[in-house]
């Protein structure tokens, strides 16, 4: 087979050819022409972006004849035999199928032996994280002191996985995701040597579905190629990737934009009957969506632009549709992303999303006006009553005992105003006596699990509770400590809702009660001396257990 994938034939052979890691090349270039490089290095990063390039390309240049240069020449007999493989002292390990300890007891046994042919012993063990943890014991003193002539580049895309005493041993260089534009000039260059027409709509495409890799750009090139006729166009790199061209995306975001249902729903019906992967749909379609929120928040920004071209449809489309809409947007179909990777029905958790967009924020936009009217009156409303109290408070003649009308205010909250909330004092005192550690750790376990949840089915309900948190749990009851005493009242307006978004969180129905935060604390001192008290005082008259009952133990006293 005469036949070699674009990759294979323009695989870099010098640092200059390895597109994106300029950070790294010229570190490594530099240190070898002052000779200071390291005895072990490694090359993290994702795959595709010329990790295991380099360290061929690092070791042809330690080792070519007009050493120390900044290139290697590929022309003498050392560059050349590195190049091909026939000289044995650049060894290329496969770690995935190498894992065992007696194989890196192997390279330990001959790391020792001098090079036979170039001056430099150089190991590129590709893939290292594979290897196992007795493995990376056995090759610890050898990583950390080899011989003079011996360089070891260890290359991953999984640097996490190795252990810390071995990225310790080495200077670790980090190849980064190569951005579009590098990869587009990239495959122009390309394209040019090898005399094939490309347009640079199909171009962009090929850069975007190979998501920062090099190799896997070339290779989607080599597929689109053998698939167009005499010109590579952009259907052809759309029918190899899966991916939906902009008109058909364009359409989809203005039917959903419009209110139009039945359009959308049979464009998205269209494309899975032509093939397309629903995934690769809904990729494109966030990325389209990003770039259309890109623009319209900073159109100097167009060179940013991953997957859509500005045209005169863009543009329209960019002024028709708002920020805050397609941000929704782009929520729903991230949310719809990620239920689509455990289903065998993609289509339906697509067509809901696009249903909801549709839907959900039509009426949200209908109704907008309304919410700020009416919410506007609301707070007219309590700005008039507040004044109004404010005034009376005034005109009340000043009380001779401020001290006794306070603590008789705390004792008596249910004499309180239609606006304060009625602390059940009695109630909570039940609950903390019926209370459970247990339980409350595990309401805490799941509330930020429930404020979530709450969020997504209620705002406003949120809203009220957002700022509380648990106080104390006992099987069937919750008490709640919240930061303002507003929020109390507000709360029981969505009691409903709150209860039963606990409820599937806890997997059990729970009755809340409502305490401001200042009220619990003292609350909770005050049943916590009480407990500290010895049972021969808490044992009483029966008579005063019955007042204790109807009058509660702020207003008793006992006396001898």
């Amino acid at each position: 087979m005469s036949y070699q994938a674009l990759y294979r034939v323009w695989r870099p052979r010098t640092f200059e050819d390895v597109v994106g890691q300029t950070h790294i090349t010229r570190t490594l270039q530099n240190a070898i022409v002052q000779e200071k490089f390291s005895h072990a290095y490694l090359f993290s990063g994702p795959r595709g972006t010329g990790k295991t390039s380099a360290a061929k390309i690092f070791a042809q240049t330690i080792n070519c004849e007009h050493a120390p240069v900044k290139e290697p020449c590929n022309e003498c007999d050392a560059c050349r035999g590195i190049l091909d493989g026939s000289i044995s002292d650049v060894i290329e390990i496969d770690a995935a199928s190498n894992t065992s300890v007696d194989d890196i007891r192997e390279i330990r046994d001959k790391v020792k032996y001098a090079s036979s042919a170039v001056p430099y012993k150089v190991y590129i063990i590709d893939e290292v994280h594979m290897i196992s943890i007795n493995a990376f014991n056995a090759l610890l003193k050898t990583l950390e002191e080899p011989p003079k002539h011996v360089v070891f580049i260890l290359a991953t895309t999984e640097p996490h996985k190795i252990p810390l005493t071995i990225i310790s041993r080495c200077q670790r260089f980090d190849f980064k995701p190569i951005s579009n534009k590098a990869i587009v000039d990239r495959m122009q260059a390309i394209m040019e040597a090898e005399n094939i027409s490309v347009t640079s709509e199909a171009l962009d495409t090929v850069a975007l579905a190979a998501e920062g890799g090099m190799r896997d750009a070339l290779s989607i090139l080599d597929q689109a190629i053998s698939y167009s006729e005499d010109q590579v166009e952009l259907d052809d790199v759309l029918a190899v990737t899966g991916g939906v061209s902009q008109k058909v995306l364009t359409d989809i975001v203005k039917a959903m934009h419009e209110k139009d249902v039945e359009q959308a729903l049979q464009l998205l019906d269209n494309l899975i009957q032509r093939g397309k992967d629903p995934g690769r749909f809904v990729y494109d379609l966030i990325y389209f969506m990003r770039d259309l929120l890109l623009f319209k928040s900073a159109p100097t920004l167009e060179g940013l632009l991953e997957r859509a071209r500005v045209d005169d449809n863009f543009h329209a489309l960019t002024d028709s549709v708002s920020t805050q809409w397609i941000q929704d947007a782009i929520i729903q179909l991230n949310q719809c992303q990620q239920e689509i990777k455990w289903t065998n029905s993609p289509k339906v958790f697509i067509e809901i999303a696009i249903l909801t967009i549709t839907n959900r924020y039509h009426a949200q936009e209908s109704t907008e006006a309304d919410v700020d009217s009416e919410a506007v009156t609301k707070l007219m409303n309590k700005m008039t009553q507040l004044e109004k109290e404010l005034t009376n408070l005034k005109q009340q003649p000043a009380q001779t005992n401020q001290a006794p009308a306070a603590a008789e205010k705390r004792r008596q909250p249910t004499r309180a105003s239609k606006n304060s909330y009625k602390i059940p004092f009695e109630r909570i005192r039940d609950v903390l006596g019926k209370a459970e550690k247990p339980a409350l750790k595990q309401v805490h376990s799941q509330w930020a699990n429930f404020l979530s949840k709450l969020k997504q089915a209620n705002a406003p309900a949120h809203a009220t509770i957002q700022d509380s948190k648990p106080a104390a749990a006992s099987t069937d009851t919750l008490v709640v400590a919240f930061k303002y005493e507003i929020h109390c009242s507000l709360f029981l307006d969505n009691r409903e809702t709150v209860e039963s978004v606990l409820a599937s969180v806890m997997d059990k129905q729970l009755t809340i009660i409502p305490i401001p935060d200042n009220e619990w604390t003292q609350l909770r001192t005050e049943y916590i001396s009480k407990q500290d008290k010895p049972k021969d005082e808490e044992q009483g008259d029966p008579l005063v257990d019955e007042a204790r009952k109807l009058f509660g133990d702020e207003l008793l006293e006992i006396h001898d």
